[in-house]
């Protein structure tokens, strides 16, 4: 088998060159750096929705992007949740950020082994997962950025989105497990 890079799949490979870039901005002594980190995480952002979207489009679909466009969906996400929280060192952060990073593993582990069993079908992306990912996606934009806007509490906000996201992120998480438990009962 082998693999293609096509115009989606580089555009993914970008998103992923993007983890280590945005980690350094992260932590460079310039008064900016939140606001550099909040527009390279927005480009990431742009590059994964134009990287689906130019697939269909172009019916440039492959497995190997399939593969790694989730791939580099949750390296971003746990990435960048983990350099948040040390950076914003309290439980109430630690806590939804936690439950985030441990679904993203349960989830993918699930769909791993429900693919090994021709069951994949039955851990689909859901509607949820998508408001799940655009409350996690909004929330930490918000917790890069940091500061007020406009006199609206960004950081706070950013708590708030992130919270929700958990929340998602758990019935999420149950309603794929239960998908799950259902195809094993019937084993």
């Amino acid at each position: 088998m082998t693999i293609q890079f096509n115009i989606p799949t580089n555009l993914t490979l970008l998103r992923i060159a993007l983890i280590p870039l945005l980690a350094v901005t992260f932590y460079l002594p310039w008064q900016y750096s939140n606001l550099a980190c909040t527009g390279i995480f927005v480009l990431a952002g742009i590059t994964d929705w134009l990287d689906g979207y130019l697939a269909r489009k172009m019916k440039l679909e492959t497995p190997f992007g399939a593969f790694l466009d989730p791939v580099a969906d949750k390296l971003m996400v746990a990435i960048i949740l983990v350099l948040i929280v040390q950076q914003q060192a309290s439980p109430y952060l630690a806590i939804p950020a936690a439950i985030i990073i441990g679904r993203e593993i349960t989830i993918a582990s699930l769909r791993e082994w429900m693919a090994e069993i021709g069951q994949r079908a039955k851990v689909k992306v859901s509607q949820l997962g998508k408001w799940k990912t655009s409350a996690q996606m909004l929330a930490i934009g918000m917790l890069l950025y940091r500061d007020d806007l406009l006199g609206l509490p960004i950081n706070l906000m950013g708590y708030g989105l992130l919270y929700i996201a958990a929340v998602l992120t758990l019935w999420s998480m149950i309603s794929y497990l239960s998908a799950a438990l259902a195809v094993i009962k019937q084993e």
